[in-house]
């Protein structure tokens, strides 16, 4: 069934008493879009929410989920919890295989699926982590930004300074996010940019952390100024950018629950490299296999030891398919130290230039091109910032660095020429073309191509 957005009515609904739909008495359970009976609230069954943010690029139609959290209250023990789950998290979507799980919401939208994204997410959450889930919120950038600016923005203790000069903006450009350690009052904008930044060490985990440090935060301030209580009548007023399936029964008492429920008493773990192994598929994306030997004590403290719902989940990884994985990063690693080796032996000076409106993707290119062992001599703008596809022009013959270059690049032979009468010191020119986006780019922006995050060079 499609999704249907829920505008909840200007009521004064704490004043008012609501029918519970789901009340014991009613002999018909009512189920969710996931497929699984909705809690009782009479019964103080627990209740699990999936919050999606969505990462929604103003020329895109659909979206993959930028941030997955799900979110357990049980009212019998007044206890909570998050679970942060990555976004390359390797698993498998019901109906379509083997895929990270940020591309379940994407392919429930681009295909239609019944309740659309947000169905597929929290069946692909509740097949592969073996809990129901109940209801879902989404959230894009402009509802998160409305909802802490709503509360006058958030209190954060941030641990350690971050510096991240290439925090992307929503047109495939940068906005620099520069924040320093300790106690920081964020707007709406400003905790969205600490929220998604990953210039820190651990990058998506931490990242991950962090974003259940500001949820954390918009609780606190939601209970300070009383703003509980009006939540409903909030929630209508932010249909356009947050969409979820729960009803105005649901939010009442959700919002009863959070004044009962003291922080001490949520209890929140992120899915890790504890839990987790590097993996390359075979189409040559990195990703992370589940350990789920590793990931089972956290669900089982955090829902109270639930009943798997549905089909099981996919076996863990047997022991020779972990080596199997680690042996494959060390061949790879192998693999590209001889291709630098014989980069370097060839000693083909190169040049790169810019051919599009995207800023600083010359340096970033030629700083790419040097971890891969080439001898990038300069870098810079092209004569003009509209070429559609990238040229390479091969002054010296350089057989080896051409090859190379031209598998990353992925350049026609008609876009390949050839100039050898040109006395130059320069051995091969780059102009980059709108068509090119970096490896690490690539790895991002979609799990539906063979290039997906891995360039197969020649053999040296």
């Amino acid at each position: 069934m499609p999704y249907v957005d829920l505008t909840l009515p200007a009521l004064n609904p704490v004043n008012r008493e609501y029918p519970n739909p789901r009340a014991a008495s009613n002999p018909q359970p009512v189920t969710g879009l996931s497929g699984e009976a909705l809690p009782d609230w009479e019964e103080q069954e627990r209740v699990n929410i999936l919050l999606l943010g969505v990462d929604k690029r103003p020329d895109e139609h659909y979206a993959r989920s930028d941030t997955m959290i799900l979110l357990t209250i049980d009212p019998a023990t007044g206890k909570a919890g998050m679970l942060s789950i990555p976004r390359d998290l390797w698993v498998t979507i019901p109906g379509y295989g083997e895929r990270r799980i940020n591309t379940a919401h994407y392919l429930g939208d681009n295909d239609g699926y019944p309740g659309g994204g947000p169905a597929l997410a929290m069946k692909t959450v509740q097949y592969n982590l073996g809990v129901p889930v109940h209801f879902y919120v989404r959230v894009d950038f402009e509802g998160f930004r409305h909802i802490v600016n709503t509360l006058g923005g958030v209190e954060i203790d941030v641990p350690q300074t971050i510096n991240d000069p290439k925090y992307p903006d929503e047109n495939y450009g940068y906005d620099p996010f520069y924040i320093q350690a300790g106690r920081q009052h964020l707007d709406g904008d400003m905790a969205l940019k600490y929220a998604r930044t990953r210039a820190t060490a651990g990058a998506d985990f931490d990242r991950a952390r962090r974003q259940q440090q500001v949820l954390f935060a918009i609780r606190e301030k939601a209970l300070a100024i009383g703003a509980v209580p009006k939540i409903p009548e909030l929630w209508a007023t932010m249909a356009d950018t947050v969409q979820t399936d729960l009803q105005l029964v649901d939010i009442l008492e959700l919002a009863k629950l959070s004044d009962e429920v003291t922080g001490e008493d949520i209890q929140s773990a992120v899915i890790d490299y504890t839990m987790t192994v590097d993996y390359k598929t075979n189409t040559g994306a990195q990703v992370l296999l589940p350990v789920r030997e590793k990931i089972r004590p956290v669900m089982d403290d955090m829902f109270a030891s639930p009943e798997p719902a549905g089909p099981p989940p996919t076996p863990t990884p047997d022991p020779a398919l972990v080596a199997q994985a680690q042996a494959q990063v060390e061949a790879e690693a192998q693999r590209q130290a001889e291709v630098a080796a014989a980069l370097q032996e060839e000693g083909a000076k190169i040049v790169v230039q810019n051919g599009t409106a995207r800023p600083e993707l010359a340096a970033e290119a030629a700083d790419y091109l040097r971890d891969q062992g080439f001898t990038v001599i300069q870098f810079g703008p092209a004569d003009r910032a509209d070429y559609p596809r990238t040229v390479i022009v091969d002054y010296t013959g350089k057989t080896y660095a051409l090859m190379v270059l031209t598998e990353i690049f992925n350049v026609a032979d008609e876009n390949i020429r050839q100039s050898p009468n040109l006395k130059s010191d320069v051995d091969i020119r780059v102009i980059i073309g709108a068509d090119f986006q970096l490896p690490q780019e690539e790895a991002q922006s979609s799990e539906f191509t063979a290039a997906d995050s891995f360039i197969s060079y020649p053999n040296p």
